[in-house]
């Protein structure tokens, strides 16, 4: 429960603080539960949900794809076989290194992503429901933050800066316009 002081500073202290660790641990908890909830409303698991969200705004080669899911190389092919058996990605070669590969969704697998992100966004945004809109823009900020710090200490690129093939001109991205 919230108690807001009645002093000047308007400071609001938590009755039944969880502490750092048990609040992240228990809302993390929370969320993989709506997004296993709603992944098997669309019979998937929930690292297939977040393959389609990885994809959705971009198209990275394996190795890519396994870092920022942080997966080992046999789990992001096997996970890229199964959704490539549903029709919901396909590989194709990457004209400026003849070795990678990269994951494309197909037309079906857009479909799904938006559809899945979509409900995915409205159950995670309902956790929120309780809050006040600056209490969310806040929890917001700082979970970028973390987010942002955790990758930029562990070498993971998070931007969607990774360029699909249809954006690339003589082995450079191409700017402006929408990806």
């Amino acid at each position: 429960m919230l108690d807001v002081e009645s002093s000047s500073s308007h400071r609001a202290r938590r009755r039944d603080d969880l502490g750092v660790v048990d609040g992240l641990v228990q809302l993390s908890n929370l969320v993989h539960q709506v997004l296993a909830r709603t992944a098997a409303g669309f019979d998937m698991s929930v690292l297939q949900g977040r393959l389609l969200g990885v994809l959705r705004d971009r198209e990275p080669t394996m190795a890519q794809l396994g870092n920022l899911m942080d997966l080992d190389k046999s789990s992001t092919t096997g996970l890229i076989d199964r959704a490539e058996r549903r029709g919901l990605v396909r590989r194709t070669g990457v004209p400026e290194d003849g070795r990678s590969i990269r994951v494309v969704l197909t037309a079906e697998g857009r479909e799904l992503a938006q559809a899945f992100t979509a409900e995915a966004g409205t159950q995670v945004r309902a956790l929120t429901d309780g809050l006040t809109d600056t209490n969310r823009h806040r929890l917001a900020l700082l979970a970028t933050d973390i987010v942002q710090y955790h990758a930029a200490t562990h070498g993971v690129e998070l931007s969607a800066g990774i360029t699909p093939p249809n954006r690339m001109r003589a082995g450079r991205p191409v700017k402006g316009g929408a990806l």
